[in-house]
């Protein structure tokens, strides 16, 4: 599939790429792992991508989060072309437009919960006062207002991933990036972090998920499936239908 977009007249585009390439040097050979991908995603849409073992969802996870850079082609961000960027604006961009989740948190274990949620502001020179109420408010949607003051080893494998959603969530993206978001955490403590970001999903965020798990991956708006650098698929859940959306 060359191309693929999923169009909402009543919303803009936040994400396109156009025929992005990605290429390894191997030895002597190029290895493509992403050949020729162009995608657009509608803000405020839920896209789950999946496919197996070297795929290339990864590096497509990468490039959407500006970790780095197509080798050909090109991927617009807020409009914004990310090959025409220096290493600092694209720093820039990743600080303000997008938000990371990981499968293994990624917390600072020296820092409490509040701080660890802090930690976006703190580099985009917030001042500190407005840095802490803003955490306490997003401690409080992800239901963590009693864990500020914990540490992340005093916390659940579940409340760990809330705490990384509520830092991902701080600079308020326009992209929220979450790789294997349930990989470390049991069924019923992953069903309860899907629901939460289905439920920031319903309040208007935008949100790119990499998962092996359908039953995980059906959680979403929007199913992608990568093989061999390419888009294989792209399927829209009918349970989560939505009027003016098609692909």
């Amino acid at each position: 599939m060359s191309e693929a977009s999923a169009q909402n007249p009543d919303s803009n585009h936040v994400i396109e790429l156009h025929e992005v390439w990605k290429t390894y040097r191997m030895g002597s050979q190029d290895v493509h792992a992403l050949a020729g991908v162009s995608l657009t995603i509608e803000r405020g849409s839920f896209w789950a991508i999946s496919g197996a073992s070297g795929s290339g969802k990864s590096t497509m996870l990468n490039l959407l989060g500006c970790l780095d850079r197509p080798t050909q082609g090109r991927y617009a961000l807020e409009g914004q072309d990310t090959a025409s960027t220096s290493d600092d604006e694209l720093s820039d961009l990743r600080l303000k437009h997008l938000g990371f989740v990981f499968q293994s948190f990624n917390l600072i274990p020296q820092l409490t919960v509040q701080e660890n949620i802090e930690l976006p502001l703190f580099y985009q020179g917030v001042d500190a006062a407005i840095a802490a109420q803003s955490a306490q408010a997003i401690a409080e949607r992800v239901g963590l207002s009693d864990r500020l003051g914990h540490r992340p080893t005093e916390l659940s494998g579940g409340q760990q991933q809330r705490v990384a959603i509520a830092r991902a969530l701080s600079n308020n993206p326009s992209v929220l990036l979450a790789d294997e978001p349930t990989g470390n955490l049991d069924t019923a403590t992953g069903e309860s972090i899907m629901e939460l970001l289905t439920e920031l999903h319903e309040q208007g965020k935008t949100v790119m998920m990499v998962t092996h798990e359908p039953e995980i991956a059906d959680y979403a708006q929007f199913q992608l499936v990568m093989r061999d650098g390419k888009i294989e698929s792209i399927t829209q859940n009918p349970r989560l239908a939505t009027t003016g959306v098609s692909v």
